[in-house]
Formats: C-alpha cells, sequence, structure tokens
C-alpha cells in the first residue's frame, strides 16, 4: 500500500506566490499545511482561503522551526511521507509525483528533489555555495549528498520520529543540512532526483538564502559534528571513492 502523504510549506511573507503554490499542491490530490512564520504580510489571511491547516508562529521563529512544527503535526495527522517544499514558487508541485516513484522504489530514503544538473539556471554564487555545503555534509554523512541545499524532499515518517535535530531561530538553513546528517547516523540515507532550477522570473522576492552568511553556518555546524567524530576520515574516503 502506498502510505498517505502530507506537503508541509514554512511560509513567511510570501503573500505573492503562496496561493499559486497551494493551488497546485491541491492538484496533485496530496494534502496540505503551511506554517504562516509570524508574516508581516497578508500569507494567512491568502492561507486562510483554501481547505488546508494552517499552523502560525506569533513571531519569526525562521525555517528550522516551522519545518519541525508542520513536520511534527504531519506525522500527527498519519502521513507515511512528509513532502517539504519552499512557499516562494521555487519548486514545482507537479514534480511530486517523480520524487514519490524515487520513494516508491527505494523505502525509507529521503528523497531530495535536485537542481543541480540544471547548473546554467543557477545565480554563480549561489552554484557555488550549494557545491561547497554538498562536499562538506557529504563527508559528515559518509556519502555523496547532491544538493543538499534543496528544501523539496520527501521524509519516512518514522524517521522524524527517531530525530531530535536543534530548531531553534538561530537554526535556519542549518537546520535541513544537519538533519541529513543526523538520518546517517540512524541508517538512513538521501537519494536524488532531478528538478528544475527555477530563479529567473521566478522569484518575486529576494531568497531567505545568503550564500556566504549561511554556507559557513553550515560548515561551521559540520566541523563540529566531524570534530566530535574525530575528523570522521572513513566518511571523507567513501566521498572521494565515490
Amino acid at each position: 500500500m502506498t502510505p498517505s502523504v502530507i506537503i508541509v510549506i514554512p511560509a513567511y511573507n510570501e503573500a505573492a506566490t503562496i496561493a499559486d503554490v497551494i493551488e497546485r499542491c491541491l492538484k496533485t490530490g496530496v494534502e496540505v499545511i503551511v506554517i504562516d512564520d509570524g508574516s508581516a504580510d497578508d500569507t494567512a489571511a491568502i492561507v486562510g482561503r483554501y481547505p488546508i491547516e494552517l499552523l502560525r508562529n506569533d513571531i519569526n521563529y525562521g525555517k528550522a522551526a516551522s519545518l519541525m512544527k508542520g513536520m511534527r503535526r504531519a506525522v500527527e495527522r498519519g502521513a507515511g511521507i512528509v513532502a517539504t517544499m519552499d512557499g516562494d514558487a521555487q519548486h514545482r508541485p507537479e514534480d511530486l509525483n517523480s520524487l514519490l516513484a524515487r520513494a516508491q522504489d527505494n523505502p525509507g530514503v529521503i528523497v531530495i528533489g535536485s537542481r543541480l544538473w540544471d547548473s546554467a539556471a543557477f545565480p554563480r554564487a549561489r552554484y557555488v555555495g550549494n557545491r561547497i555545503a554538498d562536499f562538506w555534509i557529504s563527508w559528515a554523512c559518509g556519502y555523496r549528498v547532491e544538493d543538499s541545499q534543496s528544501g523539496f524532499r520527501l521524509y519516512p515518517a518514522d524517521l522524524i520520529g527517531r530525530l531530535n535535530v536543534p530548531h531553534g531561530p538561530d537554526r535556519g538553513f542549518v537546520f535541513e543540512s544537519e538533519i541529513l546528517i543526523e538520518a546517517s547516523k540512524a541508517g538512513a540515507r538521501a537519494i536524488s532526483s532531478p528538478i528544475p532550477a527555477l530563479y529567473e522570473g521566478t522569484l518575486v522576492r529576494a531568497s531567505h538564502f545568503q550564500p556566504v552568511q549561511d554556507v559557513l553556518r553550515i560548515i561551521r555546524m559540520v566541523a563540529w559534528k566531524l570534530i566530535s567524530r574525530g575528523l570522521y576520515l572513513q566518511g571523507l574516503w567513501r566521498v572521494i571513492r565515490g
């Protein structure tokens, strides 16, 4: 039997795009949960027009806290697979089925929607930043991870219940990197499924991801995890060897 799927969408000031994202998600026939992360615009009011669950943060707690809140709620509601995507139209809900096909062929894994095959569509700084982050996260995981910064993912629900990843306001984009490392320690790998890299003409606001600042935060997190494991040279060798 195919596990039930719930899409979780963290949203912070996404009034310009959230309606389009929700409508396209609903066309997939999958349930949706949106977490309004203390938006100062009409995001919550727009979400409230649709037959989906809206969770609200009184203040802006950050993407990590919103993701964890939504993921746990999806598990409470009986999801077998929790899908995550951004609210800024950077991800196409229409690509969900291709990720689900990968999950069906590989039970128990995290599936990442990877944009890196479409490198020409990336802003140069973001592409380089993603590749640097991928190297460090791959080292800490002990296998090659592709597009570790993509927020379009599928998580097995039972894995979410087994992981305790820090998700405070300071974790931001670090959370989505750290959860891959903690999942690897729990015996769960991440695999990729190609999706388009949507930047030009798609995003209507500046990305919340800061290529230099956020990559440095991720590297610091990974470096600490490697130091705590004696640098985990076995993991580095596995990545280099492929």
